[in-house]
């Protein structure tokens, strides 16, 4: 791995872990600016911090790539123009198809509930630090398929097939999330934006593809919760139905 691609990797890995330090440095500023409960306090210092450190950590990332001529050129030829359009656009339904089918699994074989705690401690954020929307829904994106897929994916494909390192970088992705309990809907994510940036051979497909997934996401549960929630509940109930009447045909 060349150098570049391990500043970007600590870059990241220094972000995540910026938390510990940077939550409790920005709660002490705001507390002693404004009077506010506790809650709200760690709130608004968590939604903050998060928007600063992916809106740096993603300036950096970024000046590293331009700096770099061909970083995440893959081997073969780039897509043209039109086929990056096209294909992120339909990457956008190959992401939601992977998550749905997924989400599927979880619910009705796993029996696991589609809804990440995750997810909802970072919407509740948003509510405190509307800016941190921002971060989550376009800043995230951007840098997770740099390092995700350009960096672990890039070299790992150099290395090895498609499967292999399609599978080892979207599960390096899933448990980066640190929501182990949904990893199989990251997984199913990051295998579906590592085919998308394998076949154009252009890391702005399943930027674009990641963007549009984290921003519906934000913009549902931010406005629409409880009729998403409803949806979920009539989608469960339909492939039970359909579940039992293969049974019954088969």
């Amino acid at each position: 791995m060349n150098r570049t691609f391990l500043i970007i990797l600590i870059a990241y890995i220094v972000m995540q872990l910026s938390g510990i330090a940077g939550i409790p440095m920005f709660y002490f500023i705001g507390s002693n600016i404004s009077d506010g409960d506790t809650a709200k306090m760690l709130n608004l210092a968590a939604g903050y911090w998060i928007f600063f450190s992916f809106f740096t950590t993603t300036i950096i990332t970024l000046l590293l790539v331009n700096k770099h001529d061909n970083l995440l050129t893959l081997e073969g030829n780039p897509a043209t123009s039109g086929k990056v359009v096209l294909w992120s656009f339909l990457g956008i339904f190959l992401a939601f198809f992977s998550q749905a089918m997924a989400g599927l699994i979880q619910t009705q074989f796993l029996g696991i509930d589609v809804e990440s705690e995750n997810t909802a401690s970072i919407i509740d954020l948003m509510s405190y630090v509307p800016i941190a929307a921002f971060a989550i829904a376009v800043l995230g994106p951007i840098l997770e398929e740099i390092v995700f897929r350009g960096v672990i994916f890039g070299w790992l494909y150099r290395k090895y097939n498609f499967f292999i390192s399609g599978m080892l970088s979207a599960l390096i992705f899933g448990v980066i999330h640190m929501d182990f309990t949904h990893i199989l809907m990251y997984t199913a994510m990051g295998f579906a934006f590592a085919f998308l940036y394998a076949h154009t051979k252009r890391i702005i497909v399943p930027i674009i593809a990641h963007i549009s997934i984290n921003t519906f996401v934000v913009f549902t549960q931010f406005f629409f919760a409880d009729q998403l929630q409803e949806m979920i509940e009539r989608s469960e109930a339909l492939f039970i139905l359909l579940r039992a009447c293969i049974g019954g045909v088969l």
